[in-house]
């Protein structure tokens, strides 16, 4: 499929979604989200592609909705355009595999929500991340709100998002914003790094451990918990749990179908 304001490719069992509007700071448009979505679907659905990858073309992962865009929005328009980020940003969080965000630049706004909705979050140490739609009049209308205050807790999401501040990697490692920080120059070697890792497991077992998290984070820890029992009986219906544990016992390395 070809894309106007993304650069995708794949490689090694790993996908890769690059947001190429650099002259824009890779401001979210409608098109771009539309484009996020197809790209996300036409990876989830390659048997190819174990892990996908997000990340920024130029100095900004996504330094947040495009303003142009949105300046001259009713109450309508407005909600439409919110509904279509929160489809899109839902469907990057919950589909079966692993996304990993390589946050090269400035997260901002839909950006930091953007960063949010993936699975992990590996930080250059030149990123910044905010919510300042406040300076505009305006809130987190990508599900900022939500997901902000479940990683960093309310008192640290209200901070965030009552102050419009912008915070640099180190503060947002220390919230738990993002899992860990690396110098810019090596951010994507790390990150394919991670990623490759990631291949190297149990594709069922992935799959599983996310869905499971993802469903459990939503709910009580009982109803959590039998979520996993579920899951864990499957992997072993599934054959994969007997290659997994005879390569362990043969000291060799698994061979997943």
């Amino acid at each position: 499929m070809a894309y106007q304001n993304l650069i995708v490719e794949t490689k090694d069992k790993i996908g890769i979604i690059k947001i190429n509007r650099p002259a824009a700071l890779n401001a979210l448009n409608s098109q771009t989200i539309q484009e996020l979505n197809d790209a996300v679907h036409e990876l989830s659905e390659n048997p190819e592609v174990r892990v996908i990858i997000l990340t920024g073309e130029g100095k900004a992962f996504v330094a947040g909705a495009d303003i142009s865009e949105m300046k001259d929005m009713n109450k309508e328009e407005a909600m439409d355009f919110s509904r279509r980020g929160h489809k899109v940003f839902s469907f990057i969080e919950s589909q079966e595999k692993p996304i990993i965000a390589a946050v090269n630049g400035f997260a901002l706004g839909g950006g930091c929500e953007l960063a949010m909705a993936c699975d992990i979050r590996i930080a250059s140490d030149t990123a910044k991340f905010g919510q300042p739609e406040v300076n505009l009049g305006i809130i987190p209308g990508f599900a900022g709100t939500q997901r902000l205050l479940r990683l960093v807790g309310t008192a640290k999401a209200k901070e965030l998002i009552f102050t419009g501040n912008l915070i640099d990697a180190q503060t947002a490692l220390s919230m738990g914003l993002v899992n860990q920080v690396v110098p810019a120059d090596k951010l994507m070697d790390f990150v394919l790094e991670m990623a490759k890792k990631i291949t190297t497991k149990g594709p069922l077992a992935i799959k599983l451990a996310k869905r499971v998290i993802h469903r459990g984070s939503r709910s009580d820890f009982d109803t959590g918990s039998s979520f996993e029992v579920e899951a864990f009986g499957e992997c072993f219906g599934s054959g994969e749990a007997k290659e997994g544990m005879n390569a362990f016992l043969e000291k060799r390395k698994p061979k997943w179908s």
